[in-house]
Formats: structure tokens, C-alpha cells, sequence
């Protein structure tokens, strides 16, 4: 059976991206970057830090 394990958004808000993660393990964040690039590998790297060490 599949469940959710986050939910990503990735938002433009003028010159600035906005990304707002939400799981059970982290609760709901939001990450702000003129770089989308930027934002981008932030939310990767957090993530996979949540989840390396989670019983899934």
C-alpha cells in the first residue's frame, strides 16, 4: 500500500522562489532563494537527511 511521505510546493513570488515541505517526520517548513537552483538543493538535502535515518 502507498501513503504520502511529503508534500512539496515550489512557488514565484516576485524575484524571490519560495518551497513549503510538509511531513510527518518534519512538520511544515519553508525555504526562500532568489536561486532556484538554490532552493532546489536545499529541500533535496534536507530531505534525504530526514529520511536516511526514518523507518519508512
Amino acid at each position: 500500500m502507498e501513503e504520502p511521505l511529503c508534500n512539496v510546493e515550489f512557488l514565484k513570488s516576485n524575484a524571490a522562489y519560495v518551497a513549503r515541505v510538509q511531513s510527518d517526520l518534519g512538520g511544515v517548513r519553508e525555504y526562500r532563494s532568489a536561486s532556484l537552483e538554490e532552493i532546489l538543493e536545499q529541500v533535496i538535502i534536507d530531505l534525504q537527511e530526514e529520511f536516511e535515518g526514518a523507518r519508512l
